[in-house]
């Protein structure tokens, strides 16, 4: 039976990492809150690009979509997590990961990865999967922008090195996502080149229409890759909030319980404290 001095200590013990997992839960959710922002903000970017590409295509009418053909190499890259305390946010992400790659029917041997992330590495090492190269996650809303541009840099040397796809795959909301990032398929802006502008007056521009385009996609791609970057770092943050929230409640239990056991002890202890003196009166009456 434990006495009313380890009681204690358990119970400050216990207090202790309840203020800690509070602590991680406001932190948590301030986080989540902010790349929520992060994604509200780039709307606005979005559609500037978007209106760009409308006026760049206008009046461009593309053919039927070919019948797809095999792919010999595939990149992607996949969004992770640095740290824990996020539920199973890394391993649903990874095995949903490896089974898109694999029904397209490319071998691992002819895929390249880039982990986003030390947790979805150490899980692709984990399963035999390789992994050709690694970046840390961003810290903060304002190291996106470095992650990103590294991102390109590293599409751009698969690029060189032959690589026909590159899919994108991170957590949005809770849920495995994927993004076919490239090659980017003109057909799929058709809606824009036929949308109505929004105004009576229709830009013009100077530059050669080859050059604008590449430049519009490019910023689709920084837009793509920066969205994707945020989610997950968004939805990082929501798991991680209910698996603070859920072990506060535990927490809470385990700390009322040891409370209750110690009010019970402590009142053991005044009983039995007063049923000596009582005694004690009855002896010293009897003498």
């Amino acid at each position: 039976m434990e006495t009313e001095q380890t009681l204690r200590r358990r119970i400050k013990t216990v207090g202790d990492l309840h203020a800690i997992v509070r602590t991680m839960k406001a932190l948590a959710a301030v986080s989540a809150r902010q790349y929520e922002a992060v994604l509200k903000s780039l709307d606005d970017y979005t559609q500037t690009v978007e209106m760009g590409l409308q006026v760049a295509l206008r009046g461009k009418v593309f053919d039927k979509p070919d019948r797809p053909r095999a792919i010999a190499r595939l990149a992607a890259i996949i969004f992770g997590s640095d740290v824990g305390l996020c539920g199973r946010f890394n391993e649903d992400l990874v095995n949903f990961s490896l089974d898109s790659m694999s029904g397209l029917g490319v071998s691992p041997s002819a895929r390249t990865v880039l982990a986003v992330g030390g947790r979805i590495q150490t899980r692709l090492s984990e399963l035999d999967h390789p992994v050709q190269d690694s970046c840390f996650t961003p810290g903060s809303a304002t190291a996106i922008t470095a992650t990103v541009r590294l991102l390109l840099s590293k599409i751009d040397a698969w690029q060189d090195r032959g690589f026909e796809r590159v899919l994108l795959f991170y957590n949005q909301s809770g849920s495995p996502t994927q993004l076919h990032l490239l090659p980017v398929d003109p057909r799929s802006f058709g809606n824009l080149s036929q949308a109505p502008w929004p105004s009576h007056l229709l830009p013009s521009y100077s530059l050669d229409t080859e050059s604008l385009l590449a430049a519009l996609i490019r910023q689709h791609l920084f837009i793509c890759l920066f969205r994707a970057c945020s989610a997950s770092l968004a939805s990082e943050h929501q798991m991680r909030l209910r698996t603070t929230q859920a072990a506060e409640k535990n927490i809470q239990e385990k700390l009322d319980e040891l409370a209750a056991e110690f009010r019970m002890r402590r009142q053991d202890a005044i009983d039995a404290e007063l049923l000596d003196i009582g005694a004690g009166f009855e002896a010293v009456n009897s003498d």
